[in-house]
């Protein structure tokens, strides 16, 4: 299983509208089919260029679910994010590969 990550540094001027539009653009990005489901993060760490920095991952259901949502769907809904935000998100894109989850539980 991959996991599709955006990691996006929202200038503060427009943090609280961002955070409403990525709100609307998670359950979008979802309605493509190719994710089961998605985990929107907050990065603690301050960074040296100012803004919040957040984190969404995307778990795809197989690599070639990833390839499809990048052939068929990516452009569209990356073109809307840059022209409402342009020069104040900065984003990139990480793929993962998930190896093995463990978890534990505690009685």
């Amino acid at each position: 299983m991959i996991i599709y990550n955006v990691t996006a540094n929202i200038d503060e001027s427009i943090h609280e509208e961002w955070l409403t539009w990525i709100k609307e653009h998670i359950p979008q990005v979802l309605a493509t089919g190719k994710f089961e489901k998605a985990t929107l993060t907050k990065v603690l760490v301050e960074e040296d260029m100012g803004g919040v920095t957040y984190s969404v991952q995307y778990r795809s259901y197989s690599r070639e679910a990833l390839d499809a949502y990048y052939k068929e769907d990516a452009e569209k809904l990356r073109i809307e994010g840059m022209k409402k935000f342009a020069d104040k998100m900065l984003a990139f894109r990480t793929e993962l590969e998930i190896i093995d989850e463990y978890t534990v539980s505690f009685k």
